[in-house]
């Protein structure tokens, strides 16, 4: 009996909210992102169950390995990634859903989250392809870039909520209304865009420059993977941002419209920056992250701080 509740318990709070849940709508989301982009560009787009026949029709093909690469470590890079953003979804879902948390929540998502982009630099390594290793180097340089100004929004988000790093509490203080927190909202998307590999982040996949860098090895169901875990975090970092800054989802009456536009709203932006902007190079981008993004952040929770010290809510 109680194995069957550990089993009952994995399928209702990992499997099922973790990977269906976030896989279909994530998948859908990567949808809107083609039908807005194809609009843009005065095209018609994909019919909407697209992304669903892309993920399926990979699935059905054969697994090329490269022969100078390593085999194992390869084939389990993908894995691994959408192992990690399939947590994430979770622990962010049963926050949201439930309002239950652990201690120490926020700091495994914030683990857990940079690991599909550290799975796409070792499987592109590990491909032996110049090309591949091109790419993944790039989006090493890219992850040391973006994550100390994300780290330093999370600071605003922590110092907000009196010092708490479970996800259920930050849940319980919108930034929305002071100084600080918008700034660290503003930064936080465009962290999310380079998380993403999107335009003008899309560096390490730079189809044009390196043919699709890291991801130029793989076919069939592994590449599939890693398309499907893209198509996650498309949908789990919107809700990232939602549930640190914007006060999470509520599933209460006509709350949840307001929840669902939240989403919506993040989800608009990050494809309106996407067809808005030219690709940068590298070290545009770390300088971008680094001087641009990594100053505002540090004002921002400066101005946290001083709120804290002073009691001035809307700093």
């Amino acid at each position: 009996m109680d194995v069957m509740n550990v089993l009952r318990n994995i399928f209702l709070f990992l499997i099922f909210p973790g990977f269906f849940f976030t896989a279909i709508i994530g998948l859908v989301s990567t949808w809107v992102d083609r039908k807005v982009t194809a609009l843009v560009q005065w095209r018609k787009g994909p019919p909407f169950l697209q992304p669903f026949y892309d993920v399926v029709k990979l699935l059905g093909k054969e697994t090329i390995l490269p022969k100078n690469g390593n085999s194992f470590v390869f084939l389990a890079a993908p894995v691994l990634g959408i192992v990690c953003v399939s947590i994430v979804s979770s622990i962010l879902w049963t926050s949201n859903i439930y309002g239950t948390s652990f201690v120490g929540d926020l700091i495994v998502v914030i683990y857990l989250i940079t690991v599909p982009s550290i799975a796409l630099i070792i499987g592109g390594s590990a491909s032996g392809n110049p090309l591949a290793s091109h790419g993944a180097g790039r989006e090493m340089k890219l992850i040391l870039a973006y994550e100390l100004p994300f780290l330093l929004c999370i600071a605003v988000v922590v110092l907000k909520a009196d010092g708490s790093i479970r996800i259920a509490d930050l849940m319980r203080t919108p930034l929305t209304g002071s100084v600080s927190g918008v700034i660290a909202f503003i930064v936080g998307i465009l962290v999310v865009q380079a998380k993403l590999g999107f335009v003008p982040f899309d560096i390490a996949e730079a189809e044009t420059e390196i043919i699709a860098g890291p991801y130029i090895e793989y076919s069939g169901p592994p590449l599939s993977l890693f398309k499907m875990t893209q198509a996650m975090m498309l949908f789990t970092l919107p809700v990232l941002l939602v549930t640190l800054f914007l006060g999470g989802f509520s599933f209460i009456g006509l709350e949840i419209l307001w929840s669902i536009l939240k989403f919506i709203l993040i989800l608009v932006v990050i494809i309106v920056i996407k067809n808005t902007n030219p690709r940068i190079r590298i070290d545009q981008a770390m300088n971008f992250f680094w001087f641009g993004c990594g100053i505002i952040s540090l004002i921002a929770l400066g101005l946290a701080i001083a709120g804290k010290i002073y009691q001035i809510p809307w700093l």
